[in-house]
């Protein structure tokens, strides 16, 4: 039995013990999980060093370098994550809705999902995410990370399960993949009597690579090809703070902004000063033939509207109106987050009815498309799918639901 198989079968075993786990039994979990992770602080940043060199010396570039570096305060930050997760409502066992019908009592009831596959690229902190996340919602979960970041992932790893082996929970909650041949994920897509779901997080070839090959179902967390439209009527100075904002306070994100529409009749006061500020941080602007005319870009291709740059690129399109804006962002967006700056409240109605997204803001910026800021907790990661789970993935989209029928010896007519 080869190591894949052997942590399937502990997932899926572990998974039917989760199922029937208390809420305070699967609270102490995560307060162990955070106690190990605390004294394996060392440890994790020193394994996590030895990753960022070795992507250092592969020239990964800086943005993704980002996603990929922990520091002690992101892991205080995975620390308080266990906490905040351990602090909200439990969603297994809620009625969803109930009612008699035919002399039975029906009733819809919050269960977890089973054992849930997790395939993701260079971002650490996923392993724990995954994990707490998973666990409260009476979940096992099979991690397989990426090689940029395996030895950190494994030191996390390390720790989880050292938490567990404290906890009631069954230690083989969770698992993980160790070794980094792709050929690995590609069994693991297949792993139909073992796992229940397969989620994807990372770039637009792995999640293209899931989708297209995976006889396991799959949530779809989305590329994030995200657009702001800043109207005629937007207030010019607040609409660059919110571009500054969606662009640079972490470009590897797939939050962050990639294209900035324009309407025509703002173009001249805004684009100046916007290209400055970006500019000054270090942004590569692509724009259209018409962005040319007021601002000194490099001309942007086709392929720029459609690029997830994950860097310090944005495309920028001066457009005629909003029609035009809508029309660019139905042709090229990913379904994951658009935004629409204005003092229209008629044009922000039509923006958000028009757009179909994860996640639609009127003055506010695409980097709020995250669990943790909606309220969730945190996140497994951010789906653009329609079924079953839209927008951060949070406890209850890690659920389905059954339906208990309570009778009394009640035959069919």
């Amino acid at each position: 039995m080869n190591e894949i198989i052997q942590k399937a079968l502990h997932v899926k075993n572990a998974a039917r013990e989760l199922a029937v786990a208390t809420t305070s039994d699967k609270n102490s979990a995560l307060k162990a999980i955070a106690k190990a992770l605390d004294r394996r602080r060392d440890e994790i940043l020193e394994e996590n060093e030895a990753d960022v060199e070795k992507a250092k010396e592969r020239g990964l570039r800086e943005s993704l370098i980002d996603r990929l570096k922990l520091t002690n305060k992101r892991i205080d930050g995975m620390i308080n994550a266990c906490h905040e997760i351990a602090r909200l409502k439990d969603p297994v066992g809620e009625v969803i809705d109930s009612w008699i019908q035919n002399e039975l009592r029906i009733a819809q009831v919050r269960v977890p999902l089973g054992a849930i596959g997790m395939v993701y690229e260079s971002r650490p902190n996923v392993t724990l995410d995954a994990t707490i996340l998973a666990l409260k919602a009476g979940n096992s979960v099979l991690l397989r990370g990426g090689s940029d970041a395996i030895r950190s992932n494994l030191a996390i790893a390390k720790a989880i399960k050292e938490g567990l082996k404290k906890s009631s929970l069954p230690e083989t909650s969770v698992e993980i993949i160790e070794d980094t041949d792709r050929k690995n994920v590609q069994e693991m897509l297949h792993l139909n009597d073992y796992l229940s779901l397969i989620i994807p997080r990372g770039g637009a070839g792995l999640i293209k690579f899931v989708v297209e090959n995976s006889s396991v179902p799959v949530l779809e967390t989305g590329v994030g090809n995200c657009h702001i439209f800043v109207d005629k009527s937007a207030d010019i100075e607040k609409s660059i703070e919110i571009i500054d904002n969606a662009k640079t306070q972490r470009p590897g994100t797939c939050n962050a902004v990639e294209t900035i529409l324009i309407h025509e009749k703002i173009a001249a006061k805004i684009l100046p000063a916007m290209a400055e500020r970006l500019r000054a941080k270090g942004v590569e602007l692509r724009g259209c033939e018409k962005t040319a005319k007021f601002i000194e870009v490099k001309p942007a291709s086709e392929e720029d509207w459609s690029t997830e740059y994950l860097d310090l690129i944005l495309a920028v399109k001066v457009v005629k109106s909003l029609d035009e804006a809508i029309e660019h962002i139905q042709q090229y967006s990913t379904g994951h987050s658009e935004a629409i700056l204005t003092e229209s409240y008629s044009n922000a109605r039509k923006f958000t009815a028009s757009i179909d997204a994860a996640a639609l803001y009127v003055n506010a910026s695409t980097r709020f498309t995250d669990g943790e800021q909606f309220g969730f907790g945190g996140e497994i990661g951010i789906s653009t799918q329609k079924l079953h789970a839209r927008g951060p993935v949070g406890l209850r989209e890690l659920t389905t639901f059954k339906y208990i029928v309570l009778g009394n010896y009640k035959v069919r007519d």
